[in-house]
Formats: C-alpha cells, structure tokens, sequence
C-alpha cells in the first residue's frame, strides 16, 4: 500500500512539472556583431538574449542585455523545414544604410522568430 502512494505522488509530481514546463519560458542567446535596430530602438554590438513565453505563433520577445532589458517587439514563431546550422541574426538592410534586427535562428532547432515590423518574411539574410 505504501508503494502505490509513492508511486502516485510521483506520477503526479511528474504530471505538474511536465505541465509547467510546456508554459515556461523559452529564451536564447543572440550576438550582433554591429550596431543595428528593432521598432526604433538601437542595439549596440554585442550579447544579447532573447526571452518570450509560449510556443506561437504570436509571442512578444523581450531582448536582454545583462539584466536591463533592452526592447520589447512583436514576434512570430515560425517553423523551418530543417534544423538551423547555427545561430544567426537576420538583418534587413534599410535605404538609409542601417540595419534592422528582422529575426533570429537558433543552431539545432527547427523554428525561427520574425521580430518586430518584420513579419513580410524571413527573406533578409535568410538560408532558406
């Protein structure tokens, strides 16, 4: 009879945490090896991380340097085909010469985000 307690403790325990896990945050990291923008807010070069909830499609993606965070932006989830190559930011390059953060794709895994305004398509530096 003790058996059959512990036994169905760990199988809820494991039902909570399964559960938890599927709502947990999801986050990577990002390196930008130039100054760029998204939604109007610059980047310098350097490490970032990028945090949002849910697994999509629409997702709002908090980009974080140390503790302060940097920008919030509208994302898309997107699936991909195969499994990125690596990591990479995807730059879309404006009329004026800059650059804008249009997404991001994540070594071994098989989605992408489109962030901010642009959501017209992982076309800019893409490897699709």
């Amino acid at each position: 009879m003790k058996f059959a307690t512990v036994t169905k403790s760990l199988v809820v325990g494991l039902a909570l945490t399964l559960a938890s896990s599927a709502f947990a945050a999801s986050k990577a990291n990002l390196t930008l090896n130039n100054p760029t923008s998204i939604n109007g807010t610059s980047l310098k070069a350097g490490e970032y991380k990028l945090l949002w909830d849910g697994s999509g499609p629409n997702v709002e993606v908090s980009i974080v340097q140390g503790k302060k965070v940097i920008a919030k932006v509208p994302a898309k989830v997107v699936d991909l085909n195969q499994s990125s190559a690596n990591d990479a930011a995807l730059l879309k390059q404006n009329t004026d010469g800059t650059t804008t953060l249009a997404g991001a794709r994540f070594q071994g895994k098989k989605f992408a985000l489109e962030l901010g305004e642009a959501s017209d398509g992982m076309q800019a530096g893409s490897s699709k």
